[in-house]
């Protein structure tokens, strides 16, 4: 009998295992293979885990500086973004991946208000809702494991060309037209309130290129 796994064709192990002794051989190399594989899959779990808390660190030194919650929500979307361009996961749209960003931001105790009623489903509000009285708690419950992996499984499906830079800017020029000039305007004045003389700067010389 042959075995497939995702580590290649093992050997069979009634011809090259005949004995006793042999098989047990063989039976610890398929366990170490396993093991090896595992330990992989914890280290690239690890990396993601440690990511996280630095996107986590950012949010909060963001919030130190007086910075709106949507600035401080930036800061997971991007790394949501990242995730996706990366391979780690996929991601059905530009939309969903943004979602799940501010899903993430919420839970983390960023104090997002809930998108206004008329502009989401209802759903999507009671999600939001749900997810902002997470982050409020002091103690976090546990994620079920078997859950999450579900869920990363399904995002894997999904494509990787979803979070793409063209998809990314399609997005932002219809969300700042939906928005509005005056919208647009008070942003910017917050904008140069919180960056400060070195933020604008710094943006001056990234808009001119430099």
């Amino acid at each position: 009998m042959t075995w497939v796994s995702r580590f290649g064709i093992l050997p069979p192990l009634g011809t090259l295992c005949p004995e006793k002794s042999e098989l047990e051989h063989c039976t610890q190399t398929r366990s170490k293979c396993i093991s090896a594989g595992s330990s992989q899959n914890e280290n690239s779990k690890r990396g993601v885990a440690m990511a996280e808390s630095d996107v986590v660190r950012r949010a909060r030194e963001d919030a130190k500086k007086g910075k709106a919650p949507s600035t401080q929500a930036g800061e997971f979307v991007r790394e949501e973004i990242e995730h996706v361009r990366e391979g780690v996961h996929g991601a059905r749209s530009i939309k969903q991946a943004i979602a799940i960003g501010l899903s993430k931001a919420r839970r983390a105790g960023v104090k997002l208000s809930p998108p206004k009623k008329g502009t989401v489903s209802a759903k999507v509000r009671r999600q939001a809702e749900r997810d902002s009285r997470k982050g409020a708690r002091r103690k976090h419950a546990r994620p079920s494991r078997t859950r999450s992996r579900a869920v990363l499984r399904a995002l894997q499906r999904e494509s990787r060309t979803s979070a793409s830079r063209s998809q990314l800017s399609r997005q932002a020029k219809a969300s700042a037209r939906r928005r509005g000039p005056q919208a647009r305007h008070r942003s910017a004045l917050a904008a140069v309130h919180t960056k400060g003389r070195k933020g604008l700067r710094r943006a001056a010389r990234k808009a001119a290129g430099k």
